[in-house]
């Protein structure tokens, strides 16, 4: 096998992504070892790498003596081709030992479209893509990450989903499974102890669907002893939580090349398109001394030159101006630079500016969302146009002529008249900076982005229909026509991935058969425009007598049964149908800091029933 492979290396590109040995990574004596797990990734190296979530639980993992945890990436066509052609099996990067040679099997779901990666990777593997084939304990499949909000698009695959924060249900689960392994258990014994002892631990084969005389889901019916709902699960002390202080240096450049600091979890702010700020809450945040610890650890482990303060909204950070001022002198000496990756216009400000200017200089990027206050009313945005403007004048003011601002389309409830202040927004941006810029020595670039509106499960929107294909592409057309902006470049979302994202996010476990079938068609990588096979995906919604359009474009009732209504993520469905409705009327719901509890349900995963907001 090692001559084959390293004949196949020599005939792909970047052949960096699959030979490990990367400064940083994690050894261990194999004679040692109880438990086995491979950490799967299922995109491309570049993308896995770069993924925080990845770092902490590949560390996480492997400060258990008795297990080694390995990493896997998605093979980039070519070496897919490569190992199929010389039947080399899908291995992992620290050992080079087939992923079929594991116990435990760990994939982590950021994207929906990553979906078939999973299947063709455990194909890739020698090991059964369905749950019900795999009969041992052995090569057990889990899996975790923000798409596990509705585990049911994957549930035939996955032999168990662990919900939320992964830090201490992981080591719970690595725990039994070794005494399983020890004992001799069968899988079937396994997973009913993990599933009534473990809370966050979903098994699906212990649910069944059922769907009503339209072809609707109508709810579970579950296996006696098996909670009925799964409650995720949380980390409440973020200070004394697992942190690496030690990570794997890529050996080639990835997206994410510097050290990711996470300042806080959960978010204040209530936007009603969000699933991930209504699913990662309740709101917890480290305090400024944890963070400058980690920041130094990691930036002479790694040789970093630049820190990212990564959370859903890093300037709703209360911490955040002491830990820029504990940051600023031992980044300035060492030529760190500090990233804010995306900021809250209303919250960005000259103290913040004064603070951000004593380091080099990095992007701004403010997320306005809609472009008229009546629609930002309707999502829950709650920032004004004068709030945008005021903060880009100040950064001009200071030195920069970048700007980047995040719009979506297909809001509910958008008119034509809300894409148009897109465009006005735009415009008096590039105005603000002819009139305040004290840097003129190149030209202003503002990028405006425009996504696609996606109804997402757990957000107060996950009963919104989607716009149309054709509603979409109209929209499109006019925005192209009117964003024709000197000094502003403007970029939009592809419609069909928008539309198969909402299908697969907001699916029953009917898509199940849908993902299998597009994968046996071909496809895979498809958030890759290169490598999107619509065809492939076409044929398979045909092939099960399903259409995107019925999951994307449906509104269901309030009544109705949702697929991932067994799922408890801390938010109530009484608060979400409460913020729904109040979109439909127009009315904004304050911060959870500013306008004080919200009764969104998350307080009560926290120790005596308060958030940290």
């Amino acid at each position: 096998m090692r001559k084959d492979l390293e004949t196949a290396l020599q005939r792909v590109q970047k052949p960096a992504r699959y030979v490990g040995g990367e400064y940083g990574q994690i050894k261990k004596d194999l004679s040692r070892i109880e438990v086995r797990a491979a950490f799967c990734f299922p995109d491309v190296y570049e993308i896995g790498m770069s993924n925080l979530g990845m770092k902490i639980l590949y560390g996480v993992y492997n400060t258990l003596d008795y297990v080694w945890c390995e990493r896997c990436f998605a093979p980039w066509p070519d070496m897919e081709a490569e190992l199929r052609d010389r039947k080399i099996p899908l291995y992992a990067l620290e050992s080079g030992d087939p992923v079929k040679e594991f116990d435990v099997i760990a994939f982590s779901l950021s994207y929906e479209l990553s979906y078939t990666n999973l299947l063709n990777m455990l194909d890739l593997s020698g090991v059964p893509v369905y749950a019900r084939d795999r009969k041992e304990l052995k090569n057990l499949v889990i899996a975790g990450g923000c798409c596990a909000a509705n585990p049911e698009p994957l549930a035939d695959f996955v032999d168990v989903f662990l919900l939320g924060d992964g830090e201490e249900v992981s080591v719970e689960f690595l725990a039994l499974y070794r005494e399983a392994k020890a004992q001799g258990w069968s899988k079937d014994a396994f997973l009913r102890k993990a599933a009534k002892e473990i809370r966050g631990v979903y098994v699906p084969t212990f649910y069944t669907p059922q769907y009503d005389e339209n072809g609707d889901f109508s709810g579970l019916t579950v296996e006696d002893g098996i909670p009925a709902t799964v409650e995720k699960r949380v980390v409440l002390d973020l200070d004394n939580m697992y942190f690496p202080d030690s990570i794997v240096v890529p050996s080639t450049q990835v997206v994410h090349d510097r050290v990711m600091l996470e300042v806080m979890r959960g978010c204040m702010r209530g936007c009603r398109f969000c699933q991930a700020g209504h699913a990662y809450r309740p709101i917890r945040e480290k305090s400024p001394e944890t963070l400058f610890r980690q920041a130094k650890a990691l930036v002479e482990m790694t040789g970093y030159e630049e820190i990212s303060l990564t959370s859903l909204s890093t300037t709703d950070y209360r911490g955040l101006d002491e830990l820029l001022k504990l940051l600023e002198p031992y980044c300035s000496a060492r030529h760190v630079d500090v990233a804010l990756p995306s900021q809250r216009a209303d919250a960005f400000n000259e103290e913040l500016v004064q603070q951000l200017e004593k380091m080099r200089r990095t992007g701004l990027t403010f997320a306005p969302e809609a472009g008229t206050q009546r629609l930002r009313n309707v999502i829950n945005k709650n920032i004004r146009e004068e709030d945008i403007y005021n903060a880009c004048r100040i950064a001009f003011e200071h030195g920069w002529n970048s700007v980047k601002l995040y719009f979506m389309m297909g809001l509910p409830t958008e008119t034509d008249e809300d894409l148009d202040g897109i465009a006005r927004i735009s415009r008096t941006v590039v105005d603000l900076w002819r009139k305040h810029s004290t840097n003129k020595k190149r030209p202003v670039r503002v990028s405006t982005s425009v996504a696609v509106f996606v109804p997402k499960p757990c957000s107060p929107f996950q009963w919104e229909a989607m716009d149309s294909a054709e509603e979409i592409a109209r929209k499109q057309e006019y925005l192209k026509s009117i964003m024709k902006i000197k000094n502003v470049d403007f970029s939009w979302h592809d419609s069909y991935t928008s539309i198969l994202e909402a299908a697969l996010a907001r699916g029953d476990r009917r898509l199940c058969d849908v993902v299998y079938a597009a994968w046996k068609h071909g496809c895979k990588f498809d958030s890759w425009d290169e490598y999107l096979n619509r065809e492939g995906w076409d044929q398979a919604f045909l092939d099960c007598g399903l259409t995107r359009e019925y999951y994307a474009q449906r509104a269901p009732e309030f009544s109705a049964v949702l697929p991932w209504d067994h799922i408890f993520h801390g938010v109530s469905r009484e608060y979400m149908e409460r913020e729904a409705r109040l979109a439909k009327e127009e009315i904004a719901t304050p911060d959870c800091r500013s306008g004080g509890c919200n009764a969104c349900g998350a307080a009560c995963l926290m120790e005596g029933g308060f958030c940290h907001v």
